[in-house]
This record gives structure tokens, C-alpha cells and sequence, in this order.
């Protein structure tokens, strides 16, 4: 999730102060090795890499934030645009100050859906991106006043999830587009109360019958249940103690997280008890990292390097759960 340099100093201030939670190791839990750089991006043009979809074939669909673009990148680093969203002539996107793409998510027959943050109320929403190469279409719009940051699908049941980072909301909205609904709301999603308040409910999935969200400011990890007729269940906390998570992702069909934490330049393991542990760093590459995927054995982790400004990239990894490749 962005943050423009005018807010690094107290980012990194917030920062000092979090410690980490950690926990005891777990037998055979999941584990990545043999981290690699397979793609480098250019700050100067806006390709800060902020979400992140796979394809079939283990290419991986980013969002280049401040670029306002959506491109694909294979899995030796060429990258191709696959979309270019909009300009917005005077954007007003609390905290950012600046349109972006945020969240993106593919259907299975390859159509992108991508949030749009503008702050404004003619491009501020959901956007969908077809396989044909058409023009980029907007399906429905969020409020300008709020900030629209993860997004998941949940395609057996013909919707998306937005997660608006400002209002502590997260949208529900028909996969063929239309008015949202705002289908989970409270504190545990919101931001904290100014002044120290910037980013609450940020990144989101579909998992296992519920829609997990990550709450910046409350450094946590929530579950939401499903209900039987599709409405919110009472949200549950997970996890508490993670310093600057941002988005994440399941290792597979269990409870186990990798989350990217964007200001500590980190990748930490979320177990399912609560407890987390670090699994890449800095070293290995990372410069603030805002998401991660996962597919057949491989871990995507992208960095955007907001506050670095250095190397924004695209890092692999290879992931191993229960002491085997996750191929098998």
C-alpha cells in the first residue's frame, strides 16, 4: 500500500517503537529458501509494484501503483503492460494524495479486476480489465472520501471484496459489477483515531468459508465469516503484534499466512495459533514489500520500495509446507 515520501518520517517513527511478535517453531510448518530477484522496476517511472495475481502459468499480474498501470510479468522478468488506467486531472486519494492501483485479482478466464484509487467521483472504484485487450471499464464505483486497497474474489459466488483502508469497510460488489454494499463494518477494520491514524483495513482474501483482512494501524489479522445467505459474520482476530503487515497470502489449504510488512522491509510466517516468525529480509532483497503469492512450490513477494527508494523488484522463493516442495 503506498505512502508517499512526505509521510515516511512518521512512518518510520511508528516504526522504532513496534516490536515483533514471534513465536516457538512449529514441526513441519511451511519454510522458503533460495530467494532470487527475477525482475527489477523503474522508481523514477512509477513502477512501485503494489498487488499481486498469478496466471495458469506462473506468470505474475502486478499493479504498478503509481504508474497507474496493471502489466504481467513472466517468470524470467520480461514485463509487458497489459493496462494503463486513466489520468485523473486533480486526484484527492486520502493519505496518498495521488491516483494508484491497488488491488488486483483474475478470473479464471483471464479478466482482471483492479481497485482504483483517486479520491474522485468519476474514477474512485473497481475496475474491470478484459483478456481481449479492451479498453480498461470502470463496474463500480466506491466512495471518493475512502481509499480502496486490497481486493479479493470469491468467483463461485459471483463477487469481489474491497477493502477501503480509510472508512474501515469492506465492499462487497457483483463479479458482473453494479452498487456496492458495505458488508463489514466496525472498529476492527478502521485505521486508528488521528493523529496517528493512517491505513486500517488493507489487504484481503477468500479463504476456507471467510474473508481475511489485514488492519495496518492495529497491526492484526482478521477472519470474517460467510454466512449461509452471504452476509458478514462477527469478525474474528487471528493474529496481533504484526508491525506494518500489508498484504498476504495462504501457503495453501490450512490456516498458515505469509505476510508482507511493508516498513520492516519483511516477510513474516503467521501461524495458525497467532505467532509469526520472519522468513526473508532486507538481504535477501526485500524493499518494502506490499504483498505475496503463491503457486506450485513458488512464492512471489513484490517490493515497491515507497520509502526505500531503492530497487523496487519482484523476488521468488521457493516454498516448501510439511517438509515437502509445495508442487507435490
Amino acid at each position: 500500500m503506498p505512502r508517499l515520501p512526505r509521510l515516511a518520517a512518521t512512518a518510520s517513527a511508528a516504526l522504532a517503537l513496534a516490536v515483533l511478535g514471534s513465536g516457538p517453531a512449529a514441526a513441519h510448518e511451511p519454510t522458503v529458501s533460495n530467494p532470487r530477484i527475477v525482475a527489477h522496476f523503474d522508481l523514477a517511472a512509477g513502477q512501485t509494484p503494489e498487488n499481486i495475481a498469478l496466471a495458469p502459468d506462473g506468470s505474475a499480474v502486478l499493479t504498478f501503483a503509481l504508474a497507474r498501470q496493471v502489466v504481467r510479468v513472466d517468470r524470467q522478468g520480461t514485463t509487458t503492460v497489459l493496462a494503463q488506467l486513466p489520468a485523473v486531472a486533480n486526484p484527492q486519494t486520502p493519505v496518498i494524495g495521488a491516483a494508484a492501483t491497488m488491488g488486483v485479482v483474475r478470473a479464471k478466464d483471464g479478466t482482471l479486476y483492479v481497485n482504483y484509487a483517486t479520491g474522485t467521483a468519476a474514477e474512485n472504484g473497481v475496475w474491470r480489465i478484459r483478456p481481449d485487450g479492451g479498453a480498461p471499464e470502470r463496474i463500480a464505483a466506491l466512495p471518493p472520501g475512502g481509499f480502496p486497497n486490497g481486493l479479493a474474489l470469491d468467483e463461485k459466488c459471483g463477487a469481489l471484496y474491497a477493502a477501503d483502508s480509510v472508512l474501515g469497510t469492506v465492499w462487497r460488489v457483483p463479479l458482473d459489477g453494479g452498487a456496492p454494499t458495505a458488508w463489514a463494518t466496525g472498529t476492527a477494520l478502521q485505521p486508528l483515531p488521528a493523529p496517528n491514524g493512517l491505513v486500517g483495513a488493507n489487504g484481503i482474501k477468500v479463504h476456507n468459508g471467510a474473508v481475511w483482512v489485514s488492519n495496518t494501524d492495529r497491526q492484526t489479522l482478521l477472519r470474517i465469516p460467510v454466512r449461509h445467505d452471504g452476509t458478514a459474520g462477527p469478525a474474528e482476530t487471528r493474529a496481533t503484534g504484526i508491525a506494518w503487515i500489508d498484504d498476504f497470502a495462504f501457503t495453501g489449504h490450512g490456516d498458515h499466512v505469509l505476510a508482507a510488512l511493508i516498513m520492516s522491509n519483511e516477510l513474516a510466517l503467521v501461524r495458525p495459533d497467532g505467532t509469526h516468525k520472519i522468513l526473508l529480509t532486507a538481504q535477501d532483497g526485500l524493499s518494502n514489500p506490499t504483498s505475496a503469492a503463491v503457486h506450485k512450490g513458488t512464492l512471489y513477494v513484490p517490493s515497491a520500495a515507497f520509502f526505500t527508494q531503492t530497487d523496487p523488484n519482484l523476488l521468488l522463493a521457493d516454498l516448501e509446507k510439511n517438509g515437502k516442495n509445495a508442487k507435490k
